[in-house]
């Protein structure tokens, strides 16, 4: 494991390690936020959100984004990568940071093409 220098605070001049009840805490707070944030975005869904980047609704953008930072965050705090070597860290989050992307990418693709299909009438719509 590498050093614990970032999980220490400075307190009047000496070193003093955080607590394990400080960092749950932390992770509590910091989770709570993020998802408060989504679920108040999907209650109220504001309209200048609506407009279109890439053939997606910004407000969908702004959903996958804060599902990868808490995806990343948790990994990050429950995984103890914190505590890692830099290479070790980068050998399990970039394939996250690239696959999930990736992943979204073509299920949104798929189900725009599954949708138009159905819309235009090439095969109706059975369920």
């Amino acid at each position: 494991m590498a050093h614990d220098n970032h999980n220490l605070a400075i307190f009047r001049g000496t070193l003093k390690f955080k607590s394990n009840e400080q960092k749950i805490w932390g992770v509590l707070i910091f989770l709570s936020i993020v998802t408060t944030v989504e679920v108040l975005l999907g209650i109220y869904k504001p309209e200048f959100l609506m407009g279109k980047v890439l053939g997606m609704k910004i407000l969908n953008w702004i959903f996958i984004i804060l599902t990868l930072v808490k995806a990343y965050y948790i990994a990050w705090d429950f995984m103890h990568l914190r505590d890692e070597k830099g290479s070790f860290k980068w050998s399990i989050v970039l394939p996250l940071l690239i696959l999930i992307p990736y992943l979204a990418f073509i299920l949104l693709v798929e189900g725009n093409y599954i949708h138009e299909v159905f819309r235009e009438g090439f095969v109706k719509w059975n369920f």
